[in-house]
């Protein structure tokens, strides 16, 4: 088997387990049903992955890499610390709303401690990023001084709060721009003097 067709197979497993995950949840998907839809054999799929709690810590692992990846991207050339509040509170709600299904199989029937150190380490990195944007609004003068971890902590775990009600939540509706203006409200720099 090629490099290609290899890396082919392994893409189409983890498209396969998703809908798979997705659609009967993560104690009712069977590798059988993961393979036939990934057009592979069970054998076959056995040789990606050991099981089917290793299928998921990949996929979920994917999602949170993929996640970091596109943030730092976006972030890569935005000097202004007011915008890059806006587009990473932005984008990962926006990326919320897209990978959904996930965030309700890992709420649902996973558990806390299911895949815990690889969310802990993501979480550590997505806080890590607002306290570094925080940081660096307080060194140009646009943020009032304030404990930019303490701040990132509490910006994420309120944008944490955000995705979990738009992954159960169809009627949790608004605009991202409204939590940035939210945030931003409180970061911002007065002149009241």
């Amino acid at each position: 088997m090629n490099n290609r067709s290899a890396e082919e197979t392994k893409r189409n497993i983890l498209e396969a387990a998703q809908a798979a995950f997705i659609d009967h949840g993560y104690a009712m998907a069977s590798m059988r049903n993961i393979a036939r839809v990934a057009g592979t054999s069970v054998g076959a799929l056995y040789l990606y992955f050991r099981n089917k709690e290793e299928l998921y810590l990949t996929l979920m692992l994917n999602r949170m890499k993929q996640l970091n990846e596109l943030t730092g991207e976006l972030l890569r050339d935005i000097d202004d610390p007011q915008e890059a509040i806006g587009v990473f509170i932005s984008f990962s709600i926006d990326f919320a709303r897209k990978h959904k299904g996930m965030i309700i199989i890992q709420g649902r029937e996973l558990g806390f401690s299911f895949g815990i150190e690889l969310k802990r380490e993501f979480l550590r990195e997505r806080r890590r990023v607002i306290a570094e944007i925080i940081r660096k609004g307080m060194e140009t003068g646009a943020f009032r001084k304030c404990d930019a971890d303490e701040a990132a902590t509490i910006i994420f775990n309120l944008l944490r709060g955000l995705v979990v009600s738009i992954a159960i939540d169809e009627e949790a509706s608004f605009a991202p721009e409204a939590y940035v203006d939210l945030v931003l409200n409180g970061l911002l720099r007065r002149n009241d003097g």
